[in-house]
Formats: C-alpha cells, sequence, structure tokens
C-alpha cells in the first residue's frame, strides 16, 4: 500500500498526509462535528479536505446523513487499505527520531501455558535493569490463540510450536525441549522411561486438538499402533497438573514446564519411549505490527533470559536418565 501511495505521488496526486488522517478521523467520529472538536480545526477546513481526497480518488467516501457520515464501500476499502501503512509510517518516523534516545514503547508478547511463569519473571527482570523504558505485556493462551492474534497484529511477538516454516511468519527457533510423562509419586513402579504403548492404561488428563504437545505424542503413539484416550479432558496446563499433584491422574509436558516441581518431590517424570518426544519452540513476529526498537530489543531478551535460564538449570531440555 505504501508503494501505491508512493506511485501516485510520482503521477502527479496530492495525496496529503493530513487528508488521509482527517479521512480517518472522520470515519472513527462518524461525523465533522466531532472530528472537529477532536483535531481541534475548523469543520469547513475538515470539510474541504474531505472533498479534495474524495476528488483524487475519484469517489465518494461518505454518505451524509442528519445523523453524521458513513462510509461508502469505497470509503470503507480506502479505510482498509490506509489504517495499517499509516501507523506504521507515524511509528517509524518516531522510531528514527529517537534512534539517539533510550529505547522505550510497548511491547505485547505471547506465551504459551507451557512456557515457565519463571521465564517471564525473569524476562520482566532483565527488562527493568537493560530496558527500563519498555513496557511488556504478556499474555498468555494457546497456540491457535495467539496465531490469530500474531495475523490481526494484537500482540508483537509469541511463542509457538515449530518448525518455523509451518507458518507465514518472520521466525527464529528458540529451543527443543524432551515431552514426558508427568505422575503422582509413588504411583507407577521404579524407573525414569515409560514406553507410549503403556500410557494408553493410565488415567490421562490431556487437552483437546490442537495442543503441540498432545499432537507430538499422539503420533508418536500412532506409530506404536496404539491411541491415547484420556479419562479427563483438560484444556488448562495448571489444573492438569494439579490433578496429577493431587494423585487424580498422570499428563504429558515438556520438561521445562513440570521440571521444578520434579524437584520439589510433588511430581515424578518419565522419558516417553521409544522417542524421541520433542517440541521445537519458535518466537514469532506479526507482519502487521511495526517492526520497532522496542519490540527487537524484546526479542534478544527472549533469546538472552532463555539460553542463561539454560546455562544455570533452570531451563531444562532433556531429562536425566539413568
Amino acid at each position: 500500500m505504501i508503494l501505491w501511495l508512493l506511485c501516485r505521488f510520482a503521477k502527479g496526486v496530492a495525496l496529503e498526509f493530513k487528508q488521509l488522517k482527517t479521512f480517518i478521523c472522520v470515519a472513527e467520529c462518524g461525523s465533522i462535528s466531532r472530528a472537529s472538536e477532536r483535531l481541534r480545526i475548523a469543520q469547513p477546513a475538515l470539510s474541504r479536505q474531505i472533498k479534495l481526497l474524495e476528488h483524487t480518488v475519484g469517489a465518494e467516501l461518505f454518505s451524509r446523513h442528519v445523523r453524521g457520515m458513513v462510509l461508502t464501500e469505497a470509503g470503507q476499502a480506502l479505510l482498509e487499505r490506509i489504517s495499517g501503512p499509516l501507523h506504521q509510517l507515524e511509528q517509524s518516523v518516531l522510531d528514527v527520531k529517537s534512534l539517539q534516545a533510550e529505547i522505550s514503547g510497548e511491547v505485547k508478547l505471547g506465551v504459551l501455558p507451557t512456557v515457565p511463569d519463571s521465564f517471564s519473571i525473569r524476562l520482566f527482570e532483565h527488562l527493568k535493569t537493560q530496558y527500563p523504558g519498555i513496557s511488556l505485556h504478556v499474555k498468555e493462551a494457546y497456540s491457535i490463540n495467539l496465531i490469530e492474534w500474531l495475523q490481526s497484529g494484537e500482540i508483537d511477538l509469541c511463542f509457538l510450536y515449530g518448525p518455523a516454516r509451518a507458518y507465514q511468519f518472520q521466525s527464529i527457533d528458540i529451543v527443543t525441549d524432551e515431552i514426558v510423562l508427568f505422575s503422582p509419586p509413588g504411583i507407577l513402579n521404579a524407573g525414569t522411561t515409560i514406553h507410549v504403548q503403556d500410557l494408553a492404561g493410565l488415567p490421562l488428563a490431556m487437552p483437546n486438538r490442537p495442543f503441540g504437545p498432545r499432537l507430538i505424542v499422539d503420533k508418536l503413539a500412532g506409530a506404536a499402533g496404539v491411541q491415547l484416550t484420556p479419562k479427563y479432558a483438560v484444556d488448562s496446563f495448571g489444573i492438569a497438573v494439579a490433578m496429577a499433584v493431587s494423585g487424580l491422574s498422570h499428563g504429558i509436558m515438556p520438561v521445562s514446564s513440570v521440571s521444578a516441581l520434579e524437584v520439589e518431590g510433588k511430581l515424578e517424570l518419565r522419558r516417553i519411549l521409544p522417542g524421541p518426544a520433542e517440541r521445537q519452540l519458535i518466537l514469532s513476529r506479526s507482519s502487521m505490527r511495526p517492526q520497532t526498537r522496542a519490540t527487537g530489543a524484546v526479542q534478544d531478551a527472549v533469546c538472552d533470559v532463555l539460553s542463561a535460564m539454560r546455562a544455570d538449570g533452570n531451563w531444562r531440555t532433556t531429562l536425566d536418565v539413568n
């Protein structure tokens, strides 16, 4: 769209930035009078800008009514095509102005329920020290919701299950974790492994599909000729873990998600054979949001924090099996 605007300029069409901003404001307000109050510009001047824009595009953009102004089909089409690019242009100008200043701004990050809470805490601490001007907004959801938010531009970045080639997003590989069975202590026979065929006989609490870890283990089970049917359908990571801690059920999760509870003696973890049962975690960026310095800084911070957690043992990627 930006290229289209530049082409129109090159052809001598006087599309002024202020006309487009006025058009968006009138569309949002629904009337010239309310737009005049918001922009603090006289109504005749606003009406003249709208008329000039309509002359430029060769179509009426609003239907005038006693109660206000309603977008025509052409007006709606124009609004849909310029809102995003104009926002990006404005943000780009602000970014250039701030190149010599402290990196600042709001960044919205989507995280999966299986990402350990300790990671988010460490990320907030890291940003507080390294980038105090960045305001981080963390939203937790399953991958299907995160994908929708990324596509609509509701979030800037998010964790997703890989591989990166499965999505039309700009993505980087983050980490590959082993998926394990977590169980109440003392329920199963001693050992640190379990065959996927034996999972079918356990009271499992698992989320409905699609869910990354379950899809991976289901594929492993299918190759072994068994079908996993959970006793409890639970679309909450926290509830599934609480059920296991209470002795009610078993579940499957990446080892990084439940290793802290194993250390506390609240859960037992077992490697799923024949394996490997692994999930690839990637970090994806939205093409609908401005690629700001703050977004880039948060992306780098995610990688730095995760590397530090792996180094100090707070993000385990594999299960130690004797």
